[in-house]
This record gives C-alpha cells, structure tokens and sequence, in this order.
C-alpha cells in the first residue's frame, strides 16, 4: 500500500518498510520508495538512538593557555585506534535528557565534571544513510574524578592538549572522527573557542 507524501517528504513515498537487522543499540530497515521523478527505489536507513559530544575545555589563567580533554580509543569496524572527542548514548534511558547523558558520558569517559554545559546544537550524523542525530556541548569549570567506564571502554585513554594543538590534530590528519571535527567547528562558530 503506497503512502502519501508528507509536506517536507521531498516528494518521496515509502511503499513499505521491512526491518533487516535489529539489536539494542541499531536497527537496520530497507524501504521500497517512489523518488520525486517516479522512480521506484530502495532505500537502507540505520537507525540509532540519539547522541551528545562534549568539547571539555579548560580555561587556565583567564584564558591564556585553553586546553581540550581528547579520549583515544580502538574502533573496531574502522580497525584503528581514534582520537576523539567524549562522546555517547544512553540506549537504556530513553528518558534522559540530552543535557544529563552528557554529563553522564563525560564523567564515565574521563572522569570530569562540569560545572556548565552550553547546548552548541544538532548534528546528524550521517543523514544520507542514518536517522542518528546528536547535541554537541562545551563542557566549561572542569574539575577531575575518577571515570566509570563501562566494560567495552576500557581501552579509552585521556589526553588534554592546548586548542591550538587540537586544531593541528584536525589540519593534519591525526583527528578523522567527523563528529568530533563537526563539534569542534560548531562550537567555534559560535565563537565560545
């Protein structure tokens, strides 16, 4: 049975979805769909449930030297180690706040604690296949705990560098995560680094 289109569909219509693959944190559905030119198509969304990142800075001395908390771990379908900004999901509490599981992720990942949490806004992402979107934050008044990570995270290590060494990271390579290369852009538009 076709659907109609939605208002902001594109002019896409789903004829019908099926689920192909499904666990507690991604479902994979295939839809069969009519493109705007009338053609049928296939399309595969994986769906995942809602993400934060956090940018930790540390504001020495009024500002004289910022420095950023980076986490370093393996990432098994790419088969490497990653830099990365903290980052997570909370697929077990659905009811948490985007605010909450960041503050959460943060003190799990690396032991920190915020004392302010600025929203920098949404990212998708991966919007040409995926349905996952995220909030990134800078996390601001740090101070250090211990972490609580869970047991598929112990490998993450911690590692602050200056903003201006961050910045190379990303210029030169080292920094590939596209949501941590995003966030960091995001919150520089807005002028907080």
């Amino acid at each position: 049975m076709t659907q109609s289109p939605t208002p902001d569909a594109g002019g896409y219509v789903t004829v019908s979805t099926r689920t192909a693959y499904e666990n507690p944190w991604t479902r994979v559905r295939e839809d069969i769909i009519i493109r705007p030119n009338g053609v049928q198509g296939l399309y595969g969304v994986v769906e995942r449930g809602d993400f934060v990142v956090i940018l930790p800075l540390w504001d020495d001395a009024g500002g004289a030297q910022r420095r950023i908390t980076l986490i370093r771990q393996y990432r098994y379908p790419v088969g490497r180690r990653m830099w990365e900004l903290p980052m997570g999901m909370w697929e077990h509490r659905p009811d948490a706040t985007p605010e909450d599981v960041a503050r959460g992720e943060l003190r799990e990942e690396t032991g920190l604690v915020a004392t302010e949490m600025r929203d920098a806004g949404l990212l998708y992402q991966g919007a040409g296949y995926s349905t996952q979107k995220g909030r990134a934050y800078l996390a601001t008044g740090l101070s250090q705990g211990p972490h609580q990570r869970e047991e598929t995270e112990e490998d993450i290590t911690c590692h602050t560098v200056t903003l201006a060494e961050m910045e190379a990271m990303i210029g030169d390579g080292r920094i590939t995560c596209m949501v941590t290369i995003a966030a960091f852009g995001l919150i520089r538009a807005r002028g907080w680094i």
